[in-house]
């Protein structure tokens, strides 16, 4: 258990199965996902008594809720449910939406989502690999010149976009993200480095070290199982301490991507495995990599 070792988790997933259908979570058969099976976390609401209870014995003083695969167009009923929960009980501290960025409403949609008080950013998952079981999407929207005009749309509202994608697509990410300086990017789940390879894992750490030349791009260390499913805490070092590494202390934070992560194991055994190969950083650093930075980057 950490102590009194302080977290802001800046990637939580909450939902009501009772308000929407999430298909990937109710269907039957359960749909491929490339994150794992999702048999063990699906049919079944996840609200925030139950992320306490994942968190136990762990001192959780702040959250930002990430979209959570809500139907296009029910995108902004999220954001009204969650910050109905923020104004009763404090959490979400900060709000991540989800918005399709070729919504040909995007702007309305933008300024809705906005003019909530607890919303900060944006994301679309745009994790498009060459292999049918890996890929989210068909295409890689990084390449289309219209999603990425639907991209420089946030910064005139002030929004952060949440960047879930595969290494194959870094470098052309770094070319989006040095256009749109106006736009902070955080990198989700470390970069995914999926491919295991020698050849996957360098262009893993090529691409990480493009985006870590853009200013305004942050990387989440979290998510590791969905890319190592018989992680130990051995096999997670040099992936945490890679991207440690190539965005700096100020530009990296913990986080635990639950519940989704937990079909890899539990808040505790992932928290603890951070906490022990951060163990001879000093007090400061670890207190940048576990809270402090989440709360600068989105704001809480």
């Amino acid at each position: 258990m950490g102590g009194n070792l302080r977290i802001v988790d800046p990637h939580v997933h909450l939902w009501d199965l009772s308000r929407v259908r999430y298909g990937w979570l109710q269907d039957e058969p359960l749909p491929n996902n490339p994150a794992g099976d999702m048999s063990g976390i699906a049919h079944r609401n996840y609200l925030i008594e139950d992320y306490q209870a994942d968190t136990a014995g762990w001192r959780v003083d702040k959250i930002v809720h990430v979209e959570a695969g809500q139907p296009i167009g029910w995108q902004l009923d999220e954001t009204d449910w969650l910050q109905s929960m923020a104004d009763g009980s404090g959490y979400p501290h900060g709000i991540v939406a989800g918005a399709d960025l070729l919504d040909p409403d995007l702007e309305t949609l933008l300024e809705a989502h906005a003019a909530q008080p607890n919303v900060r950013g944006i994301r679309q998952i745009i994790c498009w690999h060459a292999d049918p079981l890996k890929t989210y999407t068909h295409r890689d929207l990084l390449r289309d010149p219209a999603w990425v005009a639907g991209l420089a749309k946030l910064a005139r509202h002030g929004l952060s976009f949440d960047l879930q994608l595969y290494p194959s697509q870094m470098a052309t990410a770094a070319i989006v993200a040095s256009r749109l300086p106006d736009v902070s990017m955080i990198v989700n789940h470390a970069g995914l480095p999926t491919d295991r390879d020698d050849i996957g894992m360098a262009r893993w750490r090529t691409g990480l070290r493009l985006l870590a030349a853009q200013p305004q791009v942050s990387i989440k260390i979290s998510g590791l199982g969905i890319t190592d499913r018989d992680w130990t805490m051995e096999s997670l070092r040099p992936v945490v301490l890679e991207c440690i590494e190539a965005f700096g202390l100020q530009r990296c934070m913990f986080a635990s991507d639950f519940p989704v992560e937990r079909v890899h194991g539990s808040f505790d055994a992932f928290y603890s495995a951070f906490d022990a190969i951060t163990a001879d950083f000093s007090a400061d650093e670890r207190d940048r990599l576990f809270a402090a930075n989440a709360e600068a980057i989105y704001r809480i």
